[in-house]
């Protein structure tokens, strides 16, 4: 291939990649999710009048090649409190280079694979979103990630994590499962305990809430609906409309592609957050914008104490952080 056809091609392939939007890399939201009492239920019982018969702890050996289920509460993601469920369907595998007798040889350390389901409620129970991964449990992080175990690619979601794709590892200093017997009746699970720890999910969400910007600027209204601008800034104390898009399912719901009515009114689902120079702002509305399809009014107080000048503004939704705009405060 001559100099001229290779430049050729690398030009058509840049304008293909820019076209199909690889010209920049997706980025990426950071969720930690601390669960607790986890238990590793191993599949040790041939007897099936036996299984989940037993309110006290039963002990188990485990073995290569066993099936187990991990269940395990999922108590906070980024430090705010939550409720949900941590789900793993494991095999054992004990891949290793140097075998024990028992275990399998391999060019890695894994321990088994199997599907991860992560379902993440409110505080008061209501669902924010279903995640769902697939991968090897055991062994080092993959490339590009923090030290940890485990490597688990994201492989879809639900609610607010509709589309997201990315990776699942621990964190160091996870306890662990308890290891139990499917005789044990899984209703006992708290008051037995289990392990604690984190699980790092890095992902790339197929949405994520936006300011909606315009030429003049971010779209945020006074309450007169009057456009915030450096003629007509705002103040600390003042409520604002603010304008957005990214904010995910609605209730009580509505078909996909469904424009949101005015009566009733679509609450967003998730929980929303917003900073206003990193201090947190009162969050007083966030519903669907009548007759849009993706575009949603939130309703905040500026901070009282907020200093005059080009304020920080940025949008958290399901724990997914929208990129920073600039406001005008005076």
């Amino acid at each position: 291939m001559t100099k001229t056809w290779k430049t050729l091609l690398a030009t058509a392939l840049c304008a293909v990649a820019y076209r199909q939007g690889w010209a920049q890399a997706p980025e990426s939201a950071v969720l930690d999710i601390e669960w607790e009492n986890s238990v590793a239920y191993y599949d040790d019982v041939a007897d099936t009048s036996r299984l989940v018969s037993s309110p006290g702890p039963v002990p188990t050996t485990v073995r290569n090649f066993m099936q187990l289920l991990v269940i395990a509460d999922v108590v906070s993601v980024n430090g705010k409190p939550v409720k949900g469920t941590l789900v793993y369907s494991p095999r054992l595998i004990q891949v290793v280079p140097n075998p024990s007798p028992g275990q399998a040889i391999g060019d890695f350390g894994r321990f088994a694979m199997g599907d991860q389901h992560i379902e993440i409620l409110q505080s008061d129970g209501t669902p924010v979103g279903l995640l769902m991964s697939s991968g090897f449990g055991g062994g080092s992080a993959p490339p590009g990630l923090p030290a940890g175990v485990s490597t688990w690619a994201v492989t879809g979601g639900s609610g607010a994590f509709l589309g997201a794709r990315g990776t699942l590892h621990y964190p160091p200093g996870n306890t662990g499962s308890r290891n139990a017997s499917m005789q044990e009746d899984p209703a006992m699970r708290r008051a037995l305990g289990g392990g604690r720890g984190h699980i790092i999910a890095t992902l790339i969400p197929m949405f994520r809430p936006e300011i909606i910007s315009s030429a003049s600027g971010p779209t945020v209204f006074h309450a007169d609906l009057s456009p915030v601008s450096s003629t007509r800034p705002a103040r600390a104390g003042e409520i604002l409309i603010v304008r957005v898009t990214g904010l995910g399912p609605t209730r009580p719901g509505l078909p996909p592609g469904t424009a949101f009515p005015g009566d009733p009114v679509q609450e967003v689902n998730s929980p929303v957050e917003v900073t206003v120079n990193g201090n947190a702002a009162e969050v007083l509305n966030k519903i669907g914008w009548p007759g849009t399809t993706d575009t949603y009014r939130v309703d905040i107080r500026v901070p009282d104490g907020t200093a005059p000048g080009p304020a920080k503004v940025q949008l958290t939704a399901g724990f997914i952080p929208g990129r920073e705009v600039s406001l005008p405060v005076q």
